[in-house]
């Protein structure tokens, strides 16, 4: 294939009606010294980078433009994934540059190439679950976000979420209570009408955004029951390369 053909859709995955925003523009400091010299999303995963594997998986499952929200070190990713023709998606940037804005903050730089609503899922997970029925979920819902979580009882990272009959009933990543068993999993649904108040180039967490609709009742939950890989920390990257080696 020639560097300029695009890879041709996957005929058993109809397409996603949504964009997806991966969020891949932080410092991850949790990593070092693997991220010294590249962003984490480059970090090999035998033998592939991991935003490769990646795309691919979204490819499989639907997504046909991809927004990747960059920052530290964000060139090294634009020049290795270029316009994502060789994984059949179109693929842009939203680039922060030297003023890390977090991962909301990311988002609101990048709404003028997501629209009116989008998914979104952090730059260091690779999910394997049915974008198409999330997808689903957050339309059908009317609700101005979503998030997708997962059963985790603590065991892959700290669990964070209190989700109860099919709803998020608090959500808090630094004061958890001994009865959430749930964490982010790391796809959400989001209309742009969530950034209502958040002034372009301000530095916000995601996590903000999603407690700010929470408290409005405008964040719907949808549970999922496969296992997420992650590479944002030195054990998850240990993980997800074991997983791929089909050791897992």
């Amino acid at each position: 294939m020639s560097a300029t053909a695009r890879a041709p859709a996957r005929a058993d995955s109809p397409a996603l009606r949504l964009p997806v925003a991966i969020l891949a523009g932080g410092l991850a400091t949790r990593m070092k010294p693997h991220t010294d010299a590249i962003p984490k999303s480059l970090l090999d995963v035998e033998g592939r980078p991991f935003i490769f594997r990646q795309l691919d998986s979204l490819a499989e499952r639907g997504a046909r433009k991809v927004v990747v929200c960059i920052g530290h070190m964000g060139h090294m990713i634009r020049e290795r994934v270029g316009d994502g023709a060789r994984f059949g998606i179109e693929v842009r940037y939203s680039d922060e540059g030297d003023r890390l804005l977090g991962t909301g903050g990311a988002l609101r730089k990048a709404l003028p190439l997501l629209g009116d609503r989008f998914l979104v899922q952090y730059g260091d997970s690779l999910l394997e679950v049915d974008y198409r029925a999330v997808e689903r979920a957050f339309l059908d819902s009317g609700l101005t976000g979503l998030m997708t979580v997962y059963r985790n009882e603590g065991r892959y990272d700290t669990s964070n979420v209190l989700f109860v009959d099919g709803g998020i009933r608090r959500y808090d990543k630094m004061n958890r209570v001994p009865e959430m068993r749930h964490i982010d999993y790391g796809l959400g649904g989001l209309s742009a009408s969530a950034f209502h108040g958040v002034k372009e180039d301000t530095r916000v967490d995601l996590a903000v955004i999603y407690q700010n609709l929470l408290a409005q009742g405008e964040l719907a939950g949808y549970e999922v029951f496969q296992r997420f890989f992650e590479i944002g920390s030195p054990a998850g990257l240990a993980d997800a390369r074991k997983h791929f080696s089909g050791g897992v």
